[in-house]
């Protein structure tokens, strides 16, 4: 059952300690929207396992996928109230809390996954940790989803014209907004845990996610097509509350930062190693097309880039022009 109102589950607990011991024990709560079997909470699991080890067993923390704390708007609320202790979200969400992750969710804005990479392991991720700080979160690391494509019950995707009228869930992101709607599509945000029954009922034509979603949330039980438009990339912050963090002893501030940053690339080599795998698998569910010219997609989204520019600033060029 989701939990709507959250109470506080750090327990740094002001132990009775032992003679010897050398710290209290501290218990976590981390929480996602991804099924169990998403690399999500894979990853997670891993994470989950090195902490404990690097920390000989000082520092629990208990996964809640598939949106069982809440789901991601209630959980990031939480996490800059300090009533939510972390969770693994994406920069689309964080872009509704912190203005400065909506630069990340631009059309077309990376080239590769390694382009990601080398972008938020470096100073394009220290400036968003920056800003996401000043919002009371701490950026543990920068997680990976992949790259965004499209599915519907209407038509494939082969050319521009064939998102116009089409009727697409979308995150709350307003760079995600404008550039649907600079593609002729009807963006119509709602939030995740809805995708199924809105495309069950028709309540929107489509949806646009990467391909792991698409399969471990068996949305191709309720879609006909699956265009690989890679329009958008996610990146999936690990956050934490600042409250809770700064509440912790630097012993463990430094096991969760540096364990953190070591499983961003055990995410991206995750991603990229099944995402070929799923997408076979996927073509036995669903028709699946790759679109041939992104060229006319990315001359329409000029215009967004320009707003973004005014908006967001120097960082637009700088992630663009990471090598």
């Amino acid at each position: 059952m989701k939990v709507r109102f959250f109470s506080l589950s750090l327990a740094l607990c002001v132990a009775l300690l032992l003679p010897g011991a050398a710290f209290a024990k501290v218990s976590l709560k981390l929480g996602h929207t991804g099924a169990p079997n998403h690399h999500y909470n894979l990853t997670c699991e891993k994470f989950v396992e090195a902490v404990k080890a690097k920390s000989n067993g000082e520092i629990e923390i208990k996964i809640y996928p598939s949106d069982q704390l809440g789901n991601q708007r209630q959980l990031v609320e939480g996490a800059q109230l300090g009533t939510v202790d972390m969770v693994l979200t994406s920069d689309s969400q964080l872009s509704s809390f912190i203005d400065a992750f909506g630069a990340l969710n631009l059309p077309f804005l990376f080239r590769d996954i390694n382009h990601v990479a080398k972008a938020m392991d470096g100073e394009v991720g220290e400036y968003f940790s920056k800003e996401a700080e000043k919002k009371g979160i701490v950026i543990l690391g920068y997680w990976e989803n992949g790259f965004r494509h499209v599915s519907n019950s209407k038509r494939p995707i082969e050319k521009m014209d064939d998102l116009k009228g089409l009727k697409l869930r979308t995150p709350n992101s307003q760079v995600t907004l404008a550039s649907f709607r600079a593609l002729g599509a009807l963006p119509t945000p709602m939030s995740f845990g809805e995708i199924y029954s809105a495309l069950q009922l028709g309540t929107v034509d489509g949806q646009e996610n990467p391909i792991a979603h698409i399969l471990t949330q068996k949305w191709y039980e309720v879609q006909k097509f699956f265009s690989l438009t890679s329009h958008q990339h996610n990146v999936e912050p690990l956050c934490m509350s600042k409250v809770i963090f700064d509440s912790l002893k630097p012993e463990y501030k430094k096991i969760l930062l540096e364990t953190a940053k070591e499983h961003a690339a055990v995410s991206r080599d995750m991603v990229m190693s099944d995402e070929a795998s799923q997408l076979e698998e996927l073509k036995t569910k669903i028709a699946v097309n790759v679109v041939a010219d992104l060229k006319p997609f990315q001359d329409a989204c000029k215009p967004v880039y320009d707003d973004a520019r005014k908006k967001y600033g120097a960082i637009v060029d700088q992630i663009l022009a990471v090598q």
